[in-house]
């Protein structure tokens, strides 16, 4: 699961601007299918890709028109339950979700980085009316689009998804997590890219320069899989705050966020908390992370606001050793 904190709201370096989302124009959709050559993997995995990714492919080639389920599944020539139970399945969200958050960003992309009137933006972005659009904006950026476009700041609910039609391999334990390195850095962000649904913000500013800090002191985590970061942990030592946490889509639900937490542990002294900000309860703009914090075994805290983003801090308060049957149940 994803999580990030004020102090690595995210920046994309010079070198992957093209990629990222501080760019005055969208990426063609084709870039969402990723590897479909590659054999091997379990039998769902090679089943539910390749549908996965045509349906991705077609919903970023009609953004700009009314899109559900049945509209996506009659273009792909397939039935809405196969459909839904794959998307969902892969993507970790429902077409309906996902659509919704890739064509407001790309709204959000237009506001922050053109003249166009609201009215043709809404239009352009799916919606019959301003009025729709407008109430669909503040649900999930917490401001009007008038109030987005004067703040001057981009930041997306969710980029284009890419899947890996390589193998998911699952035989892994905490001692495939290692210590990131400065040349982790590029498949480093390629996972924020894709796990951008995860954060209650996301803006340009010191990012990178503390990721570096984090890696020179060792308080930086990845694990690899197919020669693709599969998940990272950025953290604080010295008050076990998760700083950023993101697990590759493809690899969630897997067991892999109880064995970063259980390789975070080793690294904290005995009885130390661990700690994370997310979204408040019954906030639209969280596709499901709250939940999963709660099931790990996190406990609520306080509320707090950070960049103007209304969150709340969640607690591990004993070892997470003693949590994992709680996250298992």
């Amino acid at each position: 699961m994803m999580k990030t904190s004020p102090s690595l709201c995210v920046i994309i370096p010079l070198w992957h601007l093209a990629a990222g989302w501080n760019i005055p124009y969208r990426l063609s959709g084709r870039t969402a299918i990723n590897g479909l050559q590659q054999k091997g993997g379990s039998e769902m995995h090679r089943q539910t890709v390749p549908i996965v990714s045509e349906a991705l492919f077609y919903i970023e080639e009609n953004l700009d028109s009314r899109l559900d389920l049945q509209t996506v599944a009659s273009a792909l020539h397939c039935s809405k339950y196969h459909l839904h139970r794959s998307f969902a399945k892969t993507a970790g969200l429902t077409i309906h979700d996902y659509v919704r958050r890739r064509q407001l960003t790309e709204a959000a992309r237009l506001l922050a980085f053109s003249k166009k009137p609201v009215i043709e933006i809404a239009l352009m972005s799916g919606y019959e009316s301003q009025q729709a659009f407008a109430g669909s904006f503040k649900s999930m950026y917490k401001m009007t689009p008038g109030e987005y476009r004067a703040a001057g700041a981009f930041y997306p609910l969710q980029l284009e998804l890419r899947l890996t039609g390589g193998p998911i391999k699952t035989d892994f334990s905490k001692d495939d997590i290692r210590f990131a390195a400065s040349a982790d850095i590029d498949s480093w962000m390629e996972l924020v890219r894709l796990s951008v649904d995860g954060y209650p913000c996301l803006r340009e500013g010191e990012y990178l320069n503390n990721l570096y800090r984090h890696i020179s002191e060792r308080q930086a985590f990845i694990l690899e899989r197919a020669d693709m970061a599969a998940g990272i942990m950025a953290f604080s030592a010295d008050t076990g705050r998760i700083e950023f946490w993101a697990i590759h889509p493809q690899y969630r639900g897997l067991g892999m966020e109880q064995i970063f937490l259980r390789r975070l542990s080793e690294e904290l002294p005995q009885g130390q908390e661990i700690s994370l900000t997310t979204y408040r309860e019954g906030d639209k703009a969280d596709t499901g992370y709250r939940k999963e914090y709660l099931r790990l075994g996190f406990s609520e805290k306080e509320l707090l606001t950070e960049y103007g983003y209304p969150t709340q801090r969640l607690v591990l308060l004993q070892n997470y050793k003693d949590q994992e049957e709680t996250a298992n149940a």
